[in-house]
């Protein structure tokens, strides 16, 4: 039945003469188990379908959605898409044209061992309440969360340009958290990754490898003793981040200012604009020369990664910053025509009711040589950032502040203090210009991402950062 609707679809769009059209039909499955001190507050589990139709007619975009899928309501739909493209192409300016694509038949499928939503309810349950009850035996926890997290998404794509794509793409993931106080200085640790979790493009197998089990005594003890550690010194200094304080800037100076439509003024909503200009492509220094990132939705894992976007452009690789050159951006076929390129595949939407909008994919910092023992050695003052929190930037993607949970003072080549949220602050492409030493591929991984904002009204799209532990030179830092 749903490839017949999206057939019909396809075909009535011909009939009224576009000049382009796509037809997604999208199905969302989500699932979310949540404890808080030994108890289950949430059990959230969602199914979501419907069909989203875009069309080009007179030269201007239309589109339109229902979640009715009958017959009559998607020809319904469809004849509504192109209405709204007529209006719209009162007002334009100049005709929308896109760059040029070969048809494409195919299915893809995010590889998988266990199938999340076949596993009961109640093992997820007692993974969490195992968690917990090893938490609790520390004294002097406030709060002790923990959480999992599956999405299965299928969707058919087709095009009156004769593209017809099936996928099914799953997300795994989840953390534990522990919070302490003591008076009015709180701690707070978290695993694995960032504040909120790490998440994969895998089946069930990811929670087990998560290893929630065997970090829960240390995140709720690190917690405890944040709360007698002393706040971050003021000071300009050598800088560790781990890889997921690395991932998240990553993401906020790389990922969203290299959004074409962005640069382009055609998407500021939310986020804002980018001082990466089309006049500094190929000629501006972003970074120091040993820092090379790439926009790759083939890495495996990465819930970035998928079979093709939502405009039907195969998944791929491509630079943005190489030896430290700012070099490219992430296009779809309309922004990519500007640039005289075709597409690198990064449209996305987050449902079928949402429009597709250029999106990050895993945005990756390409790994350097350095063992981090080594790295540490070499480090003769210093501070490691482990545990990235919320970061702020502002609207072009420039002014960069970030803390991270836990903080460690280095002296002499080695860890002598554990220091309470430190943070730091710097303009985004200077910080990379400190840039003097990223550790090897034993500790790069790719950072799930599951809730990246853009556009108005906002759609969540799920992303990923490669990226492995660096050392960046003389950064001001601060409680």
């Amino acid at each position: 039945m749903a490839k017949e609707l999206v057939n019909l679809a396809l075909d009535y769009l011909k009939s009224l003469n576009v000049s382009y059209g796509d037809v997604r039909l999208v199905r969302i499955q989500e699932e979310v188990i949540r404890q808080e001190n030994g108890k289950v507050n949430l059990v959230r589990q969602e199914e979501d379908l419907g069909i989203g139709i875009r069309v080009i007619k007179n030269g201007a975009w239309g589109f339109a959605a229902t979640a009715l899928l009958t017959k009559e309501e998607v020809m319904k739909t469809a004849k509504l898409a192109c209405q709204i493209a007529e209006a719209s192409a009162r007002l334009k300016k100049e005709d929308v044209k896109l760059s040029e694509i070969i048809p494409i038949k195919d299915t893809y499928q995010t590889p998988i061992e266990i199938d999340p939503f076949n596993v009961s309810l109640e093992e997820k349950i007692n993974l969490l309440m195992e968690c917990d009850d090893i938490m609790k035996k520390v004294k002097g926890l406030k709060k002790r969360q923990g959480e999992l997290y599956f999405y299965k998404k299928y969707q058919i794509f087709a095009s009156t340009e004769d593209s017809f794509i099936e996928q099914t793409i799953y997300h795994t993931g989840g953390y534990i958290s522990a919070q302490a106080v003591k008076g009015t200085v709180t701690g707070t640790r978290s695993y694995p990754g960032m504040i909120g979790g790490h998440y994969k493009a895998k089946g069930y197998e990811f929670i087990k490898e998560l290893k929630l089990k065997e970090n829960c005594e240390r995140v709720a003890e690190e917690a405890v003793a944040l709360t007698k550690a002393r706040e971050c010194p003021s000071m300009e200094t050598d800088i560790i981040l781990d890889g997921t304080m690395v991932a998240i800037q990553i993401h906020e100076t790389v990922g969203h200012p290299t959004e074409l439509d962005r640069v382009l003024g055609t998407e500021v909503s939310l986020a804002g604009t980018s001082h990466l200009t089309i006049d500094k492509l190929n000629k501006f220094q972003f970074a120091s020369e040993i820092v090379s990132i790439t926009a790759d939705a083939t890495i495996p894992g990465g819930l970035g990664t998928f079979g093709y976007d939502d405009e039907g452009v195969k998944a791929q690789k491509v630079f943005l910053i190489k030896d430290g050159i700012f070099c490219g951006y992430l296009t779809s076929r309309e922004t990519a025509i500007v640039l005289n390129q075709q597409s690198n595949g990064t449209m996305r939407a987050d449902s079928w009711k949402s429009i597709p909008l250029i999106r990050m994919t895993n945005i990756n910092l390409l790994p350097g040589n350095w063992e981090l023992e080594d790295l540490f050695a070499d480090t003769k003052e210093g501070v490691y950032f482990e545990t990235a929190g919320s970061p702020s930037i502002d609207d072009k993607r420039l002014n960069y502040h970030i803390s991270s949970e836990i903080g460690w003072i280095i002296k002499n080549g080695k860890k002598v203090e554990m220091i309470r949220r430190p943070s730091f602050s710097a303009i985004s492409y200077e910080l990379w210009r400190k840039c003097d030493a990223i550790c090897n591929e034993k500790y790069w991984e790719v950072w799930g991402v599951p809730n990246c904002g853009k556009g108005d009204p906002t759609q969540v799209m799920h992303v990923g950062h490669g990226a492995s532990p660096a050392r960046f030179r003389k950064v001001k830092i601060g409680g």
